[in-house]
């Protein structure tokens, strides 16, 4: 049996990696402290699950949801937005519903790029945004962000050749996996380059919500108020803990919009309606549990560093996201993978490496802070006896 080739560089993914090395210790009796995954533990708001538990005996939910059926929560989607970041949106031409932002940054590349384009991707960064150009036959161009650079890339470093058949450029702030966050001067600064160069400036922005400090977080439209070559993807999965109901959206520039959608329209419909009314309910509804979730990982933030400062392993205090992204000690700069297949092989505590979101990944090691502050000191005391030995 013959497969396409674009499966090829399909074959090695950091979650299926750990996902196998964590059966293999939980088969050898391990004990499994999972850090490796960013999936939420926090229980989704009661109003949430009521809006979606009423509309379960509502026939008129039962069906096929079409576009024109989400529109209550494309309207919800953006009062939401420009409520919070001051930018007018038209919800019937530059909102779609996503199944998460996944789905949205893994289809966009079918919509922008023709075989062989180049996709401009941060490195290290999220794989589902390098998948979708292999799915869609592009090329590459990792651009490699440096702690001495506040983790932002540096445009000018790359290639003109590259910029040429560059279609798209691809960012995420707060960023996953290295926590850092990028002020709305380096947004602007993307925004100018992108028109210059005539690409299409993609924006994951699932993050939003989970800042720690006092700094402003921007959307890429506060760059872009025209919406001249940007889209953005949102999800319910970190701000409203709804990661299993997998609903998401795009805002942004209309012809990207319609692109995508015409994308969507040929892979799946909606989500089942009740879903959606969850949604709405979460955006148009009280907030205490997004604060509540924010104040719950910043705890667990400070248990976890502070932790890990006592056992020598200095690491920064993220200001964002659910993470730590820990520098590794120097016997295992080059072998983050090792690291981790060690460590959850040896303490049953799960980590992701670095090298699995980049080349430029490499030397660093993410945690995810998914366990209550007892567990995360437990995790740490195991490690502090991994690196001892």
């Amino acid at each position: 049996m013959q497969f396409a080739k674009r499966l090829q560089p399909l074959q090695s993914n950091v979650f299926a990696d750990m996902d196998r090395a964590k059966a293999k210790a939980r088969a050898a009796g391990q004990e499994i402290i999972d850090l490796s995954l960013g999936s939420s533990d926090l229980p989704t708001s009661t109003h949430i699950i009521d809006a979606i538990a009423q509309s379960l005996s509502d026939q008129s939910t039962h069906g096929y949801l079409l576009f024109h059926g989400t529109q209550a929560f494309r309207q919800a989607a953006a009062n939401w937005y420009t409520q919070k970041y001051g930018i007018p949106v038209d919800p019937e031409t530059e909102v779609l519903p996503l199944i998460g932002s996944q789905e949205g940054t893994a289809h966009l590349p079918l919509a922008v790029l023709n075989p062989g384009d180049f996709a401009l991707l941060l490195d290290p960064g999220y794989p589902s945004h390098a998948g979708g150009v292999y799915l869609a036959g592009g090329q590459i161009y990792p651009m490699p962000i440096r702690a001495e650079n506040g983790f932002l890339p540096v445009f000018e470093e790359i290639p003109l050749p590259v910029l040429q058949e560059s279609r798209m450029m691809v960012l995420s702030y707060p960023h996953n996996p290295t926590t850092a966050i990028a002020p709305l001067s380096f947004f602007q600064s993307a925004v100018a380059f992108c028109q210059q160069h005539n690409l299409v400036l993609v924006h994951d922005f699932p993050y939003a919500d989970l800042v720690f400090e006092d700094v402003a977080v921007p959307s890429i439209l506060q760059a872009d108020p025209d919406k001249s070559v940007s889209i953005e993807f949102f999800t319910m999965s970190k701000s409203y803990n709804m990661g299993g109901f997998r609903i998401g959206y795009a805002i942004g520039n209309a012809q990207l919009i319609r692109a995508l959608r015409q994308v969507k329209a040929a892979i799946d419909f909606n989500q089942y309606g009740g879903i959606l009314n969850g949604a709405i309910a979460a955006l148009n509804g009280p907030q205490e549990g997004v604060k509540a979730a924010v104040e719950t990982f910043r705890q667990r933030r400070d248990t976890f560093v502070k932790a890990l400062h006592r056992i020598g392993w200095e690491v920064p205090t993220p200001g964002a996201t659910m993470y730590v992204w820990a520098k590794l000690p120097q016997l295992w700069a080059n072998d983050s993978i090792g690291f981790c297949s060690q460590l959850v092989e040896t303490t049953g505590v799960a980590a992701s490496p670095g090298a699995g979101f980049g080349k430029s990944g490499e030397g660093y090691v993410r945690f995810a802070l998914v366990q209550d502050p007892a567990i995360l000191q437990t995790a740490v005391e195991r490690a502090s006896l991994f690196l001892r030995k």
